[in-house]
């Protein structure tokens, strides 16, 4: 495992005011085991010794109790909406599943809706989850550079909010709304440090669709390094095409096909770097990591299975599904205040990178 070069801790920046998640962690119980003994949730009755243990977590941490975070968490009918990108992505499977397991603790129901990387499928989506009153709304993949959009978007959430729902965002998408993300540029940074460390300085990247907030600021990341090295990133080394393995598999034959000469790949996304590593294989009969290397973006579990095993940016996806469910039932420290949560990434390090060649 490769850490951050640079001092960063794991920063979760907006919470002052003691939450719900800190109690429960201090008394050594689960977020629904404390919500059922301070504010009598509903579902399986809590013993006299977990009672009194969470009390008296509250009690010492000064712990104060949000009433609309109770009904919330309590009622059986209550539901949450999910709204992501692609159903098939690993990354989103990966975020799922830590949004419902927060959410099955604490007894809500999540419908999931996916929007294709459509934007106006995604106003749709908010506007049907508004209609049927969802408590809570969870906007997680990447959000879409269009400035038309983005205020539309504003205006949906806003008339969400107004009506008694919260919303958590996942990933950058340019409104005004609680927000857990990650540092998309540094992790970007630490791919290319990697890379120049072991000598590489014809780097290719298999960059995202245009348009998205996240393939933007990875792409810039890699600009930013670059240029710190005295390098730039010429426009024939990049290659953009959708975040799945067939657009990785398209995008390096038409890096390579541009620049033969490069000695490394670095992909935007894991399902991309899948297909790049397909490519080099099959397509170009370039060998891995002897003649180039490969990084891919997430670390994702099924990168360590790949032939050989990826190098990859490694994003915490399940916590930051976690985290988004948990901030949904956490109260704010001031109604109205914005929260924003950041999460650490880093680098693991594989059998996909080696020395450059020649």
């Amino acid at each position: 495992m490769v850490r951050s070069p640079r001092t960063r801790s794991t920063t979760e920046r907006a919470h002052r005011a003691v939450t719900l998640q800190q109690v429960a962690e201090h008394a050594g119980v689960s977020i629904a085991t404390a919500s059922r003994a301070l504010h009598g949730a509903s579902g399986r009755a809590v013993g006299e010794e977990l009672r009194s243990r969470v009390l008296a977590a509250a009690a010492e941490l000064d712990y104060v109790s949000n009433a609309p975070a109770q009904a919330l968490a309590r009622s059986r009918s209550s539901t949450v909406g999910l709204i992501v990108h692609d159903i098939t992505d690993p990354y989103f499977a990966e975020l799922v599943a830590g949004v419902t397991r927060v959410a099955r603790e604490s007894e809500l129901m999540v419908m999931l809706a996916a929007t294709f990387r459509d934007p106006q499928l995604e106003l749709e989506h908010l506007r049907r989850m508004r209609t049927q009153r969802a408590d809570g709304l969870l906007l997680a993949g990447s959000g879409f550079t269009e400035p038309e959009f983005a205020a539309r978007l504003a205006e949906t959430l806003a008339g969400f909010a107004e009506e008694g729902g919260r919303v958590v965002c996942i990933g950058g998408h340019g409104v005004d709304a609680d927000l857990v993300t990650v540092d998309h540029r540094y992790g970007a940074e630490l791919a290319v440090a990697h890379l120049w460390e072991l000598g590489h300085r014809r780097i290719g990247v298999v960059a995202g669709p245009a348009g998205l907030v996240t393939a933007d600021q990875r792409l810039d990341g890699v600009r930013r390094a670059l240029d710190a090295r005295g390098a730039r990133l010429a426009p024939r080394c990049v290659a953009a095409a959708d975040f799945t393995r067939d657009g990785g598999h398209a995008a390096t034959l038409e890096l390579f096909t541009a620049r033969p000469d490069l000695t490394a790949v670095l992909a935007l996304n894991d399902c991309m770097a899948a297909g790049a590593l397909s490519a080099l294989r099959d397509g170009l009969g370039r060998a891995v990591p002897a003649e180039v290397s490969v990084v891919g973006f997430g670390g994702l579990p099924f990168t360590a299975d790949l032939h050989p095993a990826l190098t990859a940016v490694r994003l915490p996806v399940e916590r930051i599904g976690s985290r988004a469910m948990e901030l949904l039932l956490e109260p704010p420290e001031h109604q109205g205040a914005r929260r924003i949560v950041e999460l650490e990434v880093g680098l693991t390090v594989r059998a996909s990178t080696g020395p450059a060649a020649g």
